[in-house]
């Protein structure tokens, strides 16, 4: 096995550095709101600014082909620019209609839908939100009974989301809603294009236990939209939700966190040698080793997919590990960091600006957001393992 970048990927390391070190200058987000959920800060002045600047590149949309605003990159390249990022906390956050939306598109969508939409998702003008999930239906997402029922020029939508990112800021919903109550729950699917300013939805915001507002339930009461914004076949609407799998989906952006905040951690347990505890420096040890085997599992994904193969339970793997490590991480930091662990980010008395008590009440949903980890260990041990369905 080959463990090093070609020569090529690395001079593309050192250019995305280069481009973080001119734009991220110390103490480029000392202002920002620390009550903001990880990754909205994308929404502020800065990180809109700093989105465009990705888009002047195409590095915004950097697997996508050139002609729809890409930079045709390969898969080892989206990871290193998906890693550099995470590891300086870049304000890119989750760009779901990069992530879902442009790639279907490409596959699904008629010609005047990817003249309309392709060329303002990569050129960072228009946020997209994913309307997936709902109260009924999370893992089980084929369960989904939001309904949209043709009507002559229209469909008319009716239903409820949840769960839904950044709804409240975007400007368009990539929804998945049955039109065929009457067929198999995979088969009555379909998948559409939905204005969020129209008339008959409301978002109502959905705190979590941080007071940090990510979160969104959508509501949509007699919601019409044009039967033009139908992508691809109605009733076929499950496969083309499953698209973006075939793109880059390592977990190395939730590793490269946990290596600049373990960083962090160390830096300033060796500080404060004398009075860490012999368990606690343990462990901070420990999670370094285990970083480091993340890393690598993400590698391997990165690796299969390039080479044309599908890693469907090594990608499950690689989530899983990730999730679970950020967990284990900020109960490290919290040990670490004692009551002083405890205090708000805007407490005078706080160590590490307050990112640690945050993160260990946000990671509780890491290893739900994505696939629970129940899920991950459902497909890894059928999948990977060859056990029969539970």
């Amino acid at each position: 096995m080959e463990f090093r970048f070609s020569e090529e990927e690395e001079s593309f390391r050192r250019e995305v550095r280069a481009f973080l070190d001119a734009e991220l200058r110390p103490g480029w987000n000392e202002g920002f709101d620390t009550e903001s959920e990880l990754g909205a800060d994308q929404a502020t002045e800065f990180g809109r600014q700093f989105n465009r600047k990705l888009a002047e590149r195409r590095w915004l949309a950097l697997p996508w082909p050139l002609e729809y605003g890409g930079a045709g990159a390969g898969v080892m390249q989206q990871v290193i620019y998906n890693e550099e990022m995470a590891y300086r906390g870049a304000p890119t956050g989750l760009n779901m209609g990069v992530a879902w939306v442009g790639p279907a598109l490409m596959i699904y969508g008629t010609d005047d839908q990817k003249q309309r939409f392709l060329p303002p998702i990569a050129g960072a003008k228009e946020i997209w939100c994913t309307l997936y999930s709902e109260p009924g239906a999370g893992s089980d997402l084929a369960s989904l009974q939001t309904r949209a029922v043709r009507d002559g020029d229209d469909y008319v939508i009716n239903g409820q989301k949840i769960w839904t990112s950044g709804a409240h800021r975007s400007d368009w919903g990539w929804l998945a809603a049955r039109t065929d109550p009457e067929a198999p729950k995979h088969k009555g699917i379909s998948m559409f294009l939905v204005p969020m300013k129209s008339p008959g939805i409301t978002i109502r915001p959905l705190v979590n236990m941080a007071g940090q507002h990510g979160f969104n339930e959508v509501f949509f009461q007699d919601v019409r939209i044009p039967a033009t914004y139908l992508v691809g076949q109605e009733n076929n609407g499950w496969y083309q939700l499953a698209v973006s799998l075939d793109f880059e989906r390592s977990s190395i952006a939730g590793v490269a966190r946990a290596k600049r905040w373990w960083e962090d951690l160390v830096a300033y347990a060796g500080d404060n040698g004398g009075r860490v505890q012999p368990a606690v420096r343990n462990r901070l040890g420990e999670i370094g080793i285990e970083i480091e085997v993340g890393q690598y599992l993400s590698y391997r994904v990165a690796s299969m997919q390039q080479s044309g193969k599908i890693p469907n339970y090594e990608a499950s793997i690689a989530k899983l590990y990730s999730s679970e490590l950020g967990q284990r991480l900020a109960r490290t930091g919290m040990d670490l960091l004692g009551l002083y662990g405890q205090l708000h980010p805007r407490s005078k008395h706080v160590r590490l600006r307050g990112r640690i008590e945050r993160y260990y009440q946000v990671s509780v949903a890491e290893t739900v957001g994505g696939g629970t980890s129940e899920v991950m260990r459902n497909i890894i041990a059928m999948r990977g393992l060859g056990l029969p369905r539970g």
